[in-house]
């Protein structure tokens, strides 16, 4: 298991965002979990006024018809309208793209925002869909059996693990 300075990623990635909405009126839209995590942090950081938008993509996610579901499924919320907002999707790993392709496909549920931006924590590659972040904390090269985990402890710290995947 190898460590990646977490504090430090999310720094960086709080600074490029700012920068990168600057004069704008953001909403934050957090995807399950770790992205609420940064969501909320980002937030209190970049003192954004509104409430911070809740995404579980269970239901959205193109595996769903073979996985099933999953029993940690929590409820989506999201406090204010849609429709016209400026959105910044927040997540903590962007692989695939297939999270970020279900978490779209959940907001436009909700109404049709006027622009959607996506930042991530950690960008490991391995995209199989176009989809590409506005700022990312940082990039790293990860093979397909290490899996990169964010958690955080009672204090709120965050901790980023790169780690073999249980099924390789």
């Amino acid at each position: 298991m190898i460590e990646l300075d977490a504090e430090a990623i999310y720094r960086g990635l709080a600074a490029r965002l700012r920068e990168e909405v600057v004069g704008r009126d953001i909403r934050l839209v957090g995807v399950h979990t770790g992205g609420v995590w940064l969501a909320r942090r980002l937030k209190a950081d970049l003192k954004v006024a509104h409430e911070v938008g809740i995404l579980d993509i269970s239901f959205y996610r193109d595996d769903f018809s073979r996985s099933g579901l999953n029993p940690s499924v929590k409820p989506s919320a999201i406090a204010f309208d849609v429709e016209g907002a400026d959105i910044v999707l927040v997540d903590d790993v962007l692989y695939t793209g297939r999270t970020v392709r279900a978490a779209m496909n959940e907001l436009f549920d909700y109404g049709r925002p006027e622009r959607i931006d996506l930042a991530v924590l950690i960008d490991r590659g391995g995209r199989e869909l176009p989809i590409a972040p506005t700022v990312v904390g940082r990039r790293i090269e990860v093979p397909e059996e290490i899996s990169v985990v964010l958690s955080r402890d009672d204090d709120g710290r965050l901790h980023l693990t790169l780690e073999q995947c249980r099924d390789a």
